[in-house]
């Protein structure tokens, strides 16, 4: 599942029992996210609590659009096929996922959606670079300063969660491989899925 050793439910104590404890009761089980992230469950409980709060400011769909495109551009299979299921799950199509992921402006969204995301893709790929003329962009789109700011961080945040993940080889859970495989390859650009257990 990783490259660090795993610390089951059974001889977790202390804040790391919590941090099961609660993660069964919100997703029904424990996924190998979790059993990267017990570890630091402080830490962990801070990002949630960040990305909760950009998720409130920037409405679900806005807030699952730029993670998934700076998910996308770090190469983060985990994320981008988790955030992918939160956009299927709220009425996005597989088809239209695909194509989304694979073809950046496509129709199913706005150009302002697709300037937000290119914008994290660019924070990704070298934040260095982005200048006053990006910014001017962005405005030009009819998003405001705050509203731009809160895209900065939910890509920035998305760099920290990705890359943690990634830097301790976790896989994503074998749950993805149920869908479609034109999806999953379009969303899977790094670490392979996990393959399920016999």
């Amino acid at each position: 599942m990783s490259f660090i050793a795993e610390i089951g439910e059974a001889e977790a104590s202390g804040p790391a029992a919590a941090f099961y404890a609660a993660a069964k009761t919100q997703h029904g089980q424990i996924y190998n996210l979790h059993r990267t992230c017990v570890r630091l469950p402080e830490l962990a409980e801070h990002f949630e609590a960040m990305t909760a709060a950009l998720k409130e400011r920037m409405g679900l769909r806005r807030y699952e659009l730029v993670t998934l495109a700076a998910a996308l551009a770090l190469r983060s299979s985990y994320c981008a096929l988790a955030h992918g299921k939160v956009l299927l799950d709220n009425g996005m199509t597989p088809e239209e996922l695909e194509r989304i992921a694979t073809e950046r402006g496509h129709t199913s969204i706005t150009p302002q959606e697709a300037d937000l995301m290119g914008y994290a893709a660019d924070i990704v790929e070298d934040a260095t670079a982005i200048g006053p003329a990006r910014i001017a962009g962005l405005r030009a789109h009819g998003l405001s300063d705050d509203e731009i700011a809160q895209a900065a961080a939910a890509a920035s945040l998305r760099c920290y969660f990705s890359k943690y993940l990634d830097a301790l080889g976790t896989r994503p859970d074998p749950a993805f491989m149920e869908l479609p495989e034109a999806l999953r390859t379009a969303l899977a650009r790094g670490r392979a899925i996990e393959e399920p257990e016999d």
